[in-house]
């Protein structure tokens, strides 16, 4: 009951017999004995004397509501009130992924038969051209002589696939009193086989607006 080892009994034993002495040792046992019991009695009397106060004071329910109250859950109870249906919490909800939906599995591409005849989407993709222009000894004498002969060679066959971006306005300047594009040059239109250091011969930018010739101011003058 008192959570002694046997060392211990011992050893209490052994002080109490050279204290007391062997004489009245069996004396004292007998009365230690006795506490002890009448101790225990008045505990239980104690106990249940307590039990029956509460059952006269009626506080079971008391007694009850204190264990609910040490068992409740105030979370579960709050989203209880204010979402009882459960609507609110459903709308919070993830959605669903995409690979806990069923697809349904369709044709293969590799068991559908082949056909014959090309279809649109064959006949819509782009082939590149294999067809390179010729360049002449004539079209490499006519360039700059700045350039090396195997840049000019290039520039010449890269010239069909040089196009502008579509989204830039065309460059427009003034040549023999009218605005043409750098393209045009005495009246036609230099191809794209034409070298881009031939295109822009003889061409005159614009005159700024509002600008006038020098003969005419010097008409002015008094």
């Amino acid at each position: 009951m008192f959570d002694f080892a046997w060392s211990e009994i011992a050893l209490i034993g052994a002080v109490a017999l050279v204290v007391i002495g062997p004489k009245d040792l069996p004396v004292a046992i007998r009365g230690l004995a006795g506490a002890v019991k009448k101790a225990r009695k008045l505990a239980g009397e104690f106990q249940s004397h307590v039990d029956e106060m509460v059952r006269e004071a009626d506080l079971t329910e008391v007694r009850d509501q204190v264990r609910d109250l040490k068992n409740l859950n105030v979370r579960n109870r709050i989203m209880k009130a204010i979402d009882s249906d459960g609507t609110l919490s459903s709308s919070f909800a993830p959605p669903p992924q995409i690979a806990e939906k069923h697809i349904p599995a369709g044709p293969r591409a590799l068991d559908m038969p082949v056909s014959s005849t090309p279809s649109a989407t064959n006949a819509s993709v782009y082939v590149p051209s294999t067809y390179e222009p010729t360049v002449t000894d004539e079209d490499i004498a006519s360039a700059p002589p700045e350039l090396p002969p195997n840049i000019v060679r290039r520039i010449l066959k890269e010239q069909e696939r040089l196009h502008p971006p579509a989204f830039l306005p065309p460059v427009r300047v003034m040549h023999g009193g009218r605005s043409v594009a750098p393209g045009e040059r005495l009246g036609r239109v230099a191809g794209p086989s034409r070298p881009a250091w031939q295109q822009d011969v003889d061409i005159q930018p614009e005159p700024p607006k509002g600008a006038e010739p020098e003969q005419q101011i010097m008409d002015h003058q008094p």
